[in-house]
């Protein structure tokens, strides 16, 4: 599936490019307070800087919702948090990114390309902010960055005319078989290849008393598909 078909698809359907509450999209990612990234989409506490990302879906009557490539930008941006890069700094470099490159979803990209670019852009915005915690993370520890960045693509399918990311496995070594597609379930954790939401297996596991046998033949699945799709489910916090 390309990125033209993608934004061919999602013209038709308007949720076609994957649809989360931002409740949801904190579950997905173990983020525990939803206001976070509440403030990442809406500048919200950043004593009006305004947002970090360009969201998918313009808020209506207040509600947030998120698309996939807003779930995989906000992937990226608690994971550069989490490594101490300040939101400023975060800001900023998406700033640069979308002026440079003419994409509305900058960290929502991986390969060669994407990564030297981003290096530079890192060390655009820390010289610009005089940022020499950041500058030092991506120019004198390379490698760190290097690593962080592999640790973001792991999991993640890109889209190699693009860069731009289409699928994601979560857990690809524990629940290989989960994967988030916006164009499968609304973008929401299902069973590839059959496309079927983990959510709805495991609502028909708990109505079938915990049989994987029954759940598996409602499905037309394997039972040991059943059982991942439940301990996905399980795993995920409340």
């Amino acid at each position: 599936m390309t990125l033209a078909t993608l934004i061919e698809r999602a013209g038709a359907d308007p949720v076609a490019g994957g649809f989360y509450t931002v409740r949801e999209a904190a579950r997905l990612l173990g983020i525990g307070q939803v206001s976070r990234i509440t403030g990442w989409l809406d500048g919200r506490g950043a004593r009006g800087r305004g947002p970090i990302l360009q969201r998918e879906y313009q808020p209506i009557d207040g509600a947030q919702e998120l698309g996939f490539l807003d779930l995989i930008e906000v992937r990226f941006v608690d994971h550069f948090r989490k490594q101490g890069v300040s939101l400023q700094a975060l800001r900023k470099a998406a700033q640069f990114a979308r002026e440079d490159w003419k994409l509305q979803h900058p960290f929502a990209t991986a390969g060669t390309r994407y990564m030297t670019d981003r290096i530079e852009i890192f060390s655009r915005t820390a010289r610009d902010l005089r940022d020499g915690a950041l500058l030092n993370l991506v120019t004198r520890q390379y490698e760190m960055y290097v690593v962080l960045e592999e640790v973001l693509a792991r999991g993640v399918d890109f889209d190699p005319a693009s860069g731009m990311a289409r699928e994601w496995r979560p857990s690809p070594t524990t629940f290989p078989d989960v994967a988030l597609s916006p164009l499968v379930a609304y973008g929401h954790p299902a069973i590839a290849p059959f496309g079927v939401p983990t959510s709805a297996i495991y609502g028909t596991w708990k109505a079938e008393n915990g049989s994987y046998a029954a759940t598996s033949d409602w499905y037309e699945i394997d039972e040991d598909l059943a059982r991942e799709a439940v301990e996905f489910e399980l795993g995920l916090p409340d």
